[in-house]
């Protein structure tokens, strides 16, 4: 295949990927957000609630790893379309479902299901096949604009969603997503999945379900840097809901900031993500990936800490809202700068015919513990408070960061390293 005719095809896939996901991402956000609302105010209960993002996120918990086996053995083209296509068709099933019958909770948590099942498969497919799309320059910039879409669609969806809430009905709402995932469906259609894969064909495997992900969990221990990736986001991630519960906790309940002034702080966390993805669309491809994401956790372990700052010192009320929107845009860039240069290292770093499953199992890793830490944090906020809670978090965070990408397992990975001082100096001489 002609080498011109591949880069010009990487450059079209980069951009049809970016807008084929910000449209069926911001159609999937404004859904979920007047959904959301839906719920809320036909039963007034919270805990019914948290059982429809419930099934939003056990189903992606419990089948990323099955899913990642299924993405390695078929056609990664096939299963983006036909996840995406089932997700339209789920949403369809509501709206006709509430045409004739009107909403009802259990097609809502059904359909809720189902789309968490659809977008694992269609989620895994994508990003396993980024390196099939582009070429190795492009890798990094593509990872990137997947998260500024990401954020993009996390700000402008509840934007329009806020907007057309009370003016049109829950139809409405259904009809955008059904159309973003069908627009998406056409545009994915014209990519080809196999440009720049090294194999002849699909990877065929002889074994079954459970082998195939046995076989890609025994490659994922022998793969070291992966492996290491795969404990840190397990043990991270316990401690992210010091954030999640201990933010709107402070925010709300002891610093009585109004439901408006948090959603506008809240809203700024995307905001850091994105402007921390366009700064990774532009900048050159870090050499040592998980150093960079090691300063990363250590920002982010800071940050924690600092979110209970105006309990000790005294700020009028712009100063605080001020401070909260900073503090919330170094947030999404911290996180920016953890995830990025990690899925840039395990797209090239892992083997083709294993990255369905050594993504799936990271997806696992980085959601199993959150749903049960929530929890744990929520009565730690109600019985022991906000600041016993979160500055010891933030300490073990720290901890746990240190050791795990500590200077002997960094030496481990990166040979050519002899010790914090030095690759610390290494990496800031190449971004200068």
């Amino acid at each position: 295949m002609n080498e011109g005719y591949q880069l010009r095809k990487a450059a079209y896939h980069l951009w049809t990927f970016t807008v084929s996901k910000l449209i069926s991402l911001t159609g999937n956000s404004i859904y979920t957000f007047g959904i959301s609302l839906y719920v809320l105010n036909l039963t007034g209960s919270a805990a019914n609630f948290a059982l429809n993002m419930i099934c939003g996120t056990v189903p992606r918990a419990l089948l990323s790893p099955f899913a990642g086996y299924i993405v390695d053995r078929y056609s990664k083209k096939m299963i983006v379309i036909v996840s995406q296509l089932l997700a339209a068709l789920s949403v369809s099933g509501l709206l006709l479902f509430s045409l004739y019958q009107g909403l009802s909770l259990w097609g809502i948590y059904l359909t809720t299901a189902a789309l968490s099942v659809f977008t694992t498969f269609n989620g895994l497919a994508f990003t396993s096949s980024i390196l099939n799309l582009v070429d190795e320059g492009r890798v990094q910039r593509a990872t990137a604009l997947n998260q500024a879409v990401v954020s993009l669609s996390s700000v402008g969806g509840p934007v329009i969603a806020g907007m057309l809430y009370g003016a049109v009905s829950m139809n409405v709402f259904l009809l955008i997503h059904a159309i973003s995932y069908t627009v998406a469906v056409l545009l994915e259609s014209t990519m080809d999945f196999r440009l720049f894969s090294k194999g002849k064909g699909e990877e065929k495997h002889s074994e079954g379900m459970w082998k195939g992900v046995v076989s890609g969990l025994r490659y994922l221990k022998n793969h070291a840097s992966a492996w290491l990736v795969v404990w840190t986001a397990l043990v991270v991630n316990f401690f992210t809901p010091a954030i999640l519960v201990g933010f709107p906790f402070i925010l709300i309940r002891q610093l009585k900031m109004t439901p408006e002034q948090y959603g506008i702080i809240e809203g700024t966390f995307s905001v850091g993500m994105l402007l921390g993805s366009l700064y990774f669309t532009v900048r050159k491809e870090f050499q040592y990936p998980l150093l960079v994401a090691r300063r990363g956790l250590i920002s982010y372990s800071a940050i924690i800490s600092l979110c209970t700052a105006p309990l000790f010192v005294s700020m009028d009320g712009f100063a605080l809202m001020a401070y909260y929107l900073l503090l919330a845009i170094l947030y999404g860039i911290a996180i920016t700068t953890i995830n990025t240069p990690v899925l840039v290292m395990l797209q090239k770093s892992v083997d083709e015919a294993y990255r369905g499953r050594i993504f799936g199992v990271v997806e696992t890793m980085a959601q199993a513990l959150i749903p049960f830490s929530m929890m744990i944090y929520g009565l730690l906020m109600d019985y022991v408070g906000s600041v016993w809670t979160i500055i010891p978090s933030s300490l073990c965070l720290l901890a746990v960061t240190l050791f795990m990408l500590g200077p002997a397992k960094m030496r481990k990975i990166y040979p050519g390293l002899s010790g914090e001082r030095d690759f610390d100096l290494r990496e800031n001489n190449k971004v200068l």
